[in-house]
């Protein structure tokens, strides 16, 4: 019996041993994220990298990835939600602080109320619809100069320094500790690049146009500054 017994718990070890090496990496929370990223990429035809690159990016049943759509914002506080949230003042009020600490704050407070109405989402079964994700296209590091550009207030001015200093502590408010596994969320620098300058018209925008050295002073230091 006890033969039989032990037989028994060799041959149930070996199958869960077979069952977790069957497991694909990218599944394998244990794993380091760049290899579970890495391993995915690899799994995806060219067709279906093209489709994930979109805002709202589409299913992939055979690999286990749910439909999602990007598009969440949070300027000044959670935006277009019929919950009661906290509004902050227009960026380029808070800009006019000269406080980036403060603001980190502030932004660690949007986190959490956007994390809290996502959990509250998915205990009703909510899919990821635009303006509910945890993907913010947030903050607006753009460099406001020219007041016929009708969206100076989503700015921090004219300065790049301050820009670079508020943005980052913009994205380390919303993305929580670098320490952590994962982010709380997922911030998006926008909008790249010279999208703000005399240069830019609702329609056309001419990079060209661009002196380099304006370029590289002043329009690419904030992003530089967050991404890094």
């Amino acid at each position: 019996m006890k033969k039989i017994f032990s037989l028994t718990v060799v041959c149930f070890c070996l199958i869960t041993y077979q069952l977790k090496a069957q497991v694909s990496h990218y599944l394998n929370t244990s794993l380091p994220v760049e290899i579970r990223v890495n391993d995915l990429i690899s799994r995806l035809t060219l067709e279906e990298k093209v489709e994930q690159m979109m805002n709202s990016t589409p299913a992939i049943p055979r690999l286990n990835i749910p439909a999602y759509d990007w598009w969440n914002e949070c300027l000044h506080g959670v935006a277009r939600t019929p919950y009661h949230v906290t509004s902050y003042p227009q960026a380029i009020g808070m800009a006019a602080t000269f406080d980036d600490a403060t603001l980190y704050q502030v932004y660690t407070t949007v986190s959490d109320e956007i994390r809290a109405l996502y959990a509250e989402r998915m205990k009703k079964g909510e899919s990821n619809q635009r303006f509910k994700s945890l993907s913010v296209w947030t903050p607006n590091v753009n460099i406001f100069r020219d007041p016929r550009w009708g969206r100076g207030q989503e700015t921090y001015g004219e300065d790049p320094y301050l820009t670079s200093r508020m943005g980052v502590q913009v994205v380390k408010g919303l993305q929580g500790p670098s320490t952590s596994k994962y982010r709380k969320l997922l911030a998006c620098a926008k909008h790249f690049a010279v999208h703000s300058g005399p240069e830019w018209s609702r329609h056309v925008m001419n990079v060209n146009d661009v002196d380099p050295r304006d370029l590289w002073e002043t329009y690419l230091p904030a992003f530089k500054s967050l991404v890094q």
